[in-house]
C-alpha cells in the first residue's frame, strides 16, 4: 500500500469526526442564543473562509488539520458592543455554558451509536467465534477446547461474533475474572470451561488476549484456488488467472491454501514452478515471487488472494443483523461498554494495571483507519465509530484546555457560588497545555516504537 492508502482515510476521518465534535458545540450555542464567529476546521493560518447567515459566521479550513474550534462572542476575548452583550457566552449562566461545552463529546457519542445502528440494522458480516486448534501447552489446550468448537456464550451472555469474544475476554481480563465459556462442537455436544484471565497482560505491543490463553480462529483445509490478481503482480505477470488450481509448485504438492503461501513466502525472487488445473486440463506457469519485507524478514508474495468458496463461508462467517429497536440498543450498549472500557483502561494506565505501551497517536490511528479501508466499509464505519467514542472520552477528561476541564471550572463554579478566578484558569491552562504536549509526544513515541519493532 501506498501512503496515501493510510493518509486518506485518516484524513477523512478525522475531519468527520472534528466537524461532528464542532457541530455540536456549534447547534447547542445557538440554541441557547449564543453568537458563533467561527467555525473552522483545523488550526493555524485559514485557507478557505465563507461567511455565513444572519450572524455572518466564519466557517473556515485551516493549514494545521489535527483539531478544529467554534469561536463565540466572549468579553474575555475582545469587546462586545452593549446590544450583543445577551449573546456572549461569558454572560450565560452556568448551566448554559455547561451544556454548550458537552455538546461537543456528546456528540461524538451519538455519531457513534448511529454508526453501529446502521451497521447493525443493516447487516455487517464478521467471522464466526469458531475456534481452531489451541496452542501447544497453552491454557485453551489444557482445558479442552476442540478444534471446530463454536463459542455460544461467556457468562452465560450470547456471543454473535469473533470480535465479540475477543472483545468480552478483553473486558474481563482487566478485571483478572474466571469467565466461563459455553461452546458447541460439531457433534452438537455443549461444554463449558473456564477460563482464568488473571495472567493476561493486557498490552497492544504484545500478544492479544485470545493468543495468550491458546485460543486461535478456525482454519479450514481450503484448497488452493486462485481468486483475484493484484494488477502488475507476479502471479498476473506469470499467466495465471482467476480460478486456477494449484496442483504443486516446485513438484511439492499443495493440498491447500496454507501450503501455497507457505511456499509462496519461503521463496522470494525465486522463479517456481506452479502446476495448476484449468478448464480440466493441467499447465505449468514459472511464478517469481517479489520479495517483501515482513518485520525485518524478506517473504515472496505473488500478489493474489484466495478464491471466495462459498461452500465454506458459512463455516467462518455469520451476518450480524438485528431489527430497528434492537439495533439501537445494541450500539447504545456497544457505545457505552467501549467508554466505559477506555475510562478504565485511562485509569489503569495511571495505576500501572496496564502498559501504557497501549497508547497510540496520530501514525498508530493513520495505519488503522487505512488497513480498516483496506477492508471495507463496514470495517471503516466500525473503526470511525471506535475512534469518535475514543474522542468523547478523551475531551471529557477534567484536563484545563479541554472540555473537560472547562465543565470541571463550571461544577467548581455551582459548588462556590462564583467562577473560578482567571489568574486559576491561566494557571490551568498552562498546565493542560503541558500535560497534553507530554501526552502526545509519548504517544509518537509509541508509535515510532511500533514502527521500529515492526
Amino acid at each position: 500500500m501506498s501512503p496515501l492508502d493510510y493518509i486518506l482515510p485518516f484524513l477523512l476521518a478525522l475531519g468527520i469526526l472534528i466537524v461532528v465534535h464542532e457541530f455540536g458545540h456549534y447547534l447547542v450555542a445557538r440554541l441557547c442564543g449564543v453568537r458563533v464567529l467561527r467555525f473552522s476546521l483545523g488550526f493555524g493560518k485559514p485557507l478557505l473562509v465563507r461567511r455565513l447567515g444572519a450572524d455572518q459566521t466564519e466557517w473556515v479550513l485551516s493549514a494545521f488539520p489535527l483539531g478544529g474550534y467554534v469561536k463565540m462572542l466572549d468579553e474575555r476575548e475582545a469587546p462586545v458592543a452593549p446590544a450583543e452583550l445577551h449573546r456572549a457566552f461569558n454572560r450565560q449562566n452556568v448551566w448554559r455554558r455547561i451544556a454548550i461545552v458537552a455538546a461537543g463529546p456528546l456528540a461524538n457519542f451519538v455519531l457513534a451509536v448511529v454508526l453501529y445502528w446502521g451497521l447493525y440494522a443493516g447487516g455487517v458480516e464478521e467471522l464466526r467465534p469458531r475456534l481452531g486448534v489451541p496452542q501447544a501447552g497453552s491454557q485453551a489446550e489444557k482445558l479442552g477446547f476442540q478444534d471446530g468448537e463454536l463459542v455460544r456464550a461467556v457468562d452465560g451472555e450470547p456471543v454473535d461474533s469473533w470480535q465479540d469474544f475477543r472483545w468480552r475476554l478483553l473486558d474481563d481480563a482487566l478485571d483478572k475474572r474466571v469467565v466461563s465459556v459455553e461452546t458447541i462442537n460439531q457433534s452438537r455436544e455443549v461444554a463449558i470451561r473456564k477460563l482464568d484471565l488473571a495472567g493476561i497482560d493486557i498490552d497492544q505491543s504484545r500478544q492479544d488476549v485470545t493468543t495468550q490463553l491458546g485460543l486461535q480462529l478456525y482454519r479450514p483445509k481450503l484448497p488452493a484456488v486462485l481468486g483475484n490478481l493484484s494488477p502488475g503482480g507476479a502471479a498476473q505477470a506469470a499467466g495465471l488467472r482467476t480460478g486456477d488450481r494449484v496442483l504443486r509448485i516446485g513438484g511439492r504438492a499443495v493440498e491447500s491454501w496454507v501450503d501455497l503461501v507457505t511456499i509462496v513466502r519461503d521463496a522470494p525472487e525465486q522463479i517456481l514452478e506452479f502446476e495448476v488445473l484449468r478448464d480440466g486440463q493441467t499447465a505449468v506457469f514459472r511464478v517469481e515471487p517479489k520479495a517483501v519485507d515482513d518485520k525485518g524478514r524478506k517473504v515472496g508474495r505473488i500478489g493474489v488472494a484466495m478464491a471466495d468458496l462459498e461452500e465454506h463461508r458459512d463455516l467462518l462467517f455469520v451476518t450480524v443483523r438485528y431489527g430497528l429497536g434492537d439495533a439501537l440498543a445494541k450500539g447504545l450498549a456497544q457505545t457505552r461498554d467501549t467508554a466505559t472500557m477506555s475510562l478504565s483502561v485511562m485509569g489503569r494506565m495511571l495505576t500501572g494495571e496496564v502498559s501504557v505501551k497501549n497508547l497510540s497517536g496520530p501514525v498508530t490511528i493513520a495505519d488503522f483507519a487505512g488497513q480498516s479501508a483496506r477492508l471495507g466499509w463496514a470495517h471503516y464505519i466500525k473503526f470511525l465509530a471506535l475512534i469518535s467514542i475514543s474522542l468523547g472520552v478523551l475531551n471529557l477528561l477534567p484536563v484545563p484546555v479541554l472540555d473537560g476541564g472547562h465543565l470541571l471550572y463550571y461544577v467548581i463554579e455551582i459548588i462556590k457560588g462564583g467562577p473560578v478566578s482567571e489568574r486559576i484558569m491561566e494557571i490551568g491552562q498552562q498546565i493542560g497545555m503541558a500535560l497534553l504536549a507530554a501526552l502526545m509526544v509519548f504517544a509518537f513515541y509509541n508509535d515510532i516504537n511500533r514502527l521500529v519493532a515492526s
